[in-house]
Parts: structure tokens; C-alpha cells; sequence
């Protein structure tokens, strides 16, 4: 399972979450929908759950949806906030 890095603060918003890292003092701002997909991956699911559970809840494609679900995991890993585990 993944997990945001121990230098990563994670704070729920009204709109979503704020995630700031310690190493570089950057902030990221997720807004409902990616703070669900992303609490979603570090609690566990995999890319094509988190999409399934999108699809039913929202109405969105199957392929937007899996885009923008891989696009927020990948952006967050290349950032170094999540750390495989």
C-alpha cells in the first residue's frame, strides 16, 4: 500500500484537502474529487477500483475518469508526496 511520505502533511478542507511538503514548503490543493481518489489509493485501491467507484458515484466516462485518476497518482508520485511501498 502506499502512503504520503513522512515529510508530507495532509489537512481535509471544506473543498477537499491541502497537502504541504516539508522538503520544498509547497503546497497542494485537491479539490473533493481528488482528495476521494487520492485518500482512495493511499487507503489501498488500485487505480481501476478508484475509477469504478467514480463512474458509479459521478457522472463522468469510464475513460475520463481513468485518466484523471492515473493523471492524480502519477502527478503525486512524481512529486515525491506518495512513496511506494
Amino acid at each position: 500500500m502506499s502512503r504520503l511520505r513522512a515529510d508530507v502533511t495532509c489537512t481535509a478542507t471544506e473543498d477537499g484537502m491541502v497537502l504541504l511538503d516539508h522538503r520544498t514548503g509547497r503546497y497542494w490543493q485537491l479539490n473533493a474529487t481528488g482528495a476521494t481518489v487520492l485518500q482512495a489509493f493511499l487507503d489501498g485501491s488500485t487505480p481501476q477500483q478508484i475509477t469504478d467507484a467514480l463512474v458509479q458515484a459521478r457522472p463522468v466516462s469510464r475513460e475520463h475518469a481513468e485518466a484523471d485518476v492515473n493523471a492524480l497518482i502519477d502527478h503525486c508520485t512524481r512529486a515525491g508526496l506518495v512513496s511506494a511501498p
